[in-house]
């Protein structure tokens, strides 16, 4: 997490829901109400633990509201009364479990009614360039993109096998520096890769991701295989079925090669077996919590990966470690199968090592699924050659001017004129984004409340202020009413970026500033993110709020790190958004240098 997002963390204070929730108490004798008579609040058995004025004296420093001496007095003499009983679904005695594939009957809908979102066709042209002779060096066909291996696998000239190989010895020479992979699927590889090998030489070619070994975070559910949520108390845990992304790409003849790392329940980059590391700089984390995903793709351990984002988890890390990731708009990809953080936000997409990598990926994973309430048809267009001139590429003048802003975005924004598409100033209301955080640290709570509640989250290997298990606890304190209002909140940023984009046809963001991580995954706006250049840098980079006890790393001379910038669509435009970044990948130039020693 970035300063801004540390501090929030830190000094925010949390809305408090109730003082306690105990047991039920004894039952109170009530006189029978005469026939007729509608029921009423405050005439129901009194439940939970007695509290007084100054428990609410208290609690009010957290909600940050004040009342008077009677009101106060008045509240804590009628909370057993009319609030005690509203806990007892989780305190008993009729305690009522909630599994953790239920939903909430509330859904996000990103667009907004009465207007239309995406394009009005499906249409798919991959680009037609020649992918030029087989690389003689197993390391170079190994960081080919996708793009290239996928056309040496259909038309013959390698192997799916060969591929998968390739892999698996690079996965055995550089895992232990990453700690990228948590379970490595050997046997089902091999058994995949024989089969796409058989089916080609058939004349079956199922498609661009036929015989491409794959990596999925390990939070995609995978049949008969771990899959782990890279939290302690998960570690044992092995799922009957396939996630629905998983099942689609099964399908589509990929080759499963590893389960991938993230960060403990989704969190940055620290899980169970340690901290992944950046292929670009060995001594920090390669972000998360799409951590394995992003090491492993940089480091050329996998044709492409999938990760997932709540709140800039495929940014992030494709960021820091030079690769592109593809969050798709809220909805398109269906989550049944994935570990949920939080079922208003979370979102699966492709990182790759080129743009054009995650539209093929993302062309499969595609569409509803029955499992997930929120995932609806959706059309892409896309034309690899098409034209991106005259766009109209929005920015913000002012964030272009400072941190997280480098020279690599401002030259960005130079290579947007160079493309001729147009740049176009725009503005958004300097508005309190944080509080959309509600949502998250709500729903988080909410989905992860057993774990909690029984201190299970006590055994995950970072206790950290900015860490899961702090932030759960706390969440137990948020009041409903905020959460309600942090929704409404909601909707009405969902406007003001509607008004943004009846200006522009996409954004050009820095791709680590804070407004726009919290925005564009609470609105639910597609964002790709791409290798644009290179940085020096003086310090390791943390996803985490600073120790003093335990500085880190600093580099005399400066390392050379890769810099991602990331681009913002409209709802389900995904064509648009790749063709733009197609075009800015061309002009930079750098893709396709690789990390030192890999």
């Amino acid at each position: 997490m970035s300063k801004s997002r540390r501090q929030f963390l830190t000094h925010a204070s949390l809305a408090l829901l109730g003082a306690a929730a105990g047991c039920r108490g004894k039952s109170q004798k009530t006189a029978e109400p005469p026939p007729g008579a509608p029921p009423a609040f405050g005439t129901s058995q009194a439940a939970g633990p007695e509290v007084s004025p100054a428990t609410f004296a208290e609690a009010e420093k957290l909600m940050q509201v004040e009342l008077s001496k009677p009101e106060r007095a008045l509240a804590a003499k009628s909370w057993r009364l009319n609030m005690g009983s509203l806990f007892e679904r989780r305190t008993g005695p009729r305690k009522v479990a909630l599994g953790p594939t239920l939903a909430p009957y509330s859904q996000w809908n990103p667009v907004l009614p009465g207007e239309k979102a995406g394009p009005g066709r499906d249409r798919f042209v991959r680009s037609k360039t020649d992918p030029g002779p087989l690389p003689a060096s197993d390391a170079e066909i190994a960081f080919a993109p996708l793009t290239k291996l996928s056309r040496w696998i259909e038309h013959r000239k390698l192997t799916s096998t060969r591929l998968t190989q390739i892999y698996l010895d690079r996965i055995a020479q550089f895992d232990g520096k990453l700690r990228c992979v948590i379970t490595l699927t050997r046997d089902l590889a091999l058994a995949q890769a024989a089969q796409a090998d058989a089916e080609i030489a058939r004349g079956r070619y199922r498609g661009p991701l036929h015989g491409i070994p794959w990596g999925g975070k390990d939070l995609l559910d995978t049949a008969g295989i771990p899959t782990t949520y890279g939290a302690e108390m998960f570690r044992n845990r092995i799922p009957s079925s396939d996630a629905a992304v998983v099942k689609r790409l099964h399908d589509a003849g990929a080759v499963m090669l590893a389960k991938l790392s993230l960060g403990a329940l989704a969190l940055n980059d620290i899980w169970f077996g340690g901290q992944t590391m950046n292929p670009w700089l060995l001594e920090e984390g390669s972000s998360g919590s799409s951590a394995g995903p992003g090491a492993a793709t940089a480091a050329g351990l996998v044709g492409f990966a999938i990760g997932s984002e709540t709140g800039g988890s495929i940014v992030s890390p494709s960021t820091r470690c030079g690769i592109t990731g593809l969050r798709p708009t809220y909805g398109r990809v269906p989550r049944t199968g994935a570990m949920t953080l939080c079922w208003s936000l979370d979102k699966l997409g492709p990182m790759a090592r080129g743009v054009e990598d995650t539209l093929l990926v993302l062309q499969a994973i595609s569409g509803p699924d029955p499992g997930d309430l929120a995932s609806v048809p959706s059309k892409l267009d896309f034309d690899a050659a098409a034209s991106v001139k005259g766009l109209r590429v929005g920015y913000f003048p002012a964030w272009m001017k400072e941190a997280p802003a480098t020279d690599v975005d401002r030259a960005a924004l130079d290579a947007v004129r160079t493309a001729g598409m147009l740049p176009v100033e725009v503005s958004l209301p300097d508005w309190p984004y944080d509080s959309l955080y509600v949502t998250l640290f709500a729903e988080a709570a909410a989905a992860f409340e057993e774990i909690t509640l029984n201190h299970d989250m006590d055994k995950l290997r970072m206790q950290v202020l900015d860490a899961w298990p702090n932030l759960f606890r706390q969440s137990r304190f948020l009041s409903a009413v905020d959460f309600v209002q942090a929704d409404r909140f909601r909707r009405r940023v969902a406007q003001e970026m509607a008004r943004v984009f009846s200006q522009v046809d996409l954004l050009l963001v820095p791709s680590l500033r804070d407004e726009m991580l919290i925005i564009t995954n609470a609105t639910g706006h597609p964002s790709l993110t791409l290798r644009a250049g290179f940085l020096e840098v003086s310090t390791a980079r943390s996803d985490w709020a600073p120790d003093p006890s335990k500085p880190l790393p600093t580099f005399s001379p400066p390392r050379r790190v890769p810099h991602g910038v990331t681009l913002i669509g409209r709802l389900f435009d995904e064509g648009t958004l790749a063709r733009a970044a197609l075009a800015l990948e061309r002009i930079a130039g750098v893709v396709d240098q690789r990390p030192p020693g890999f």
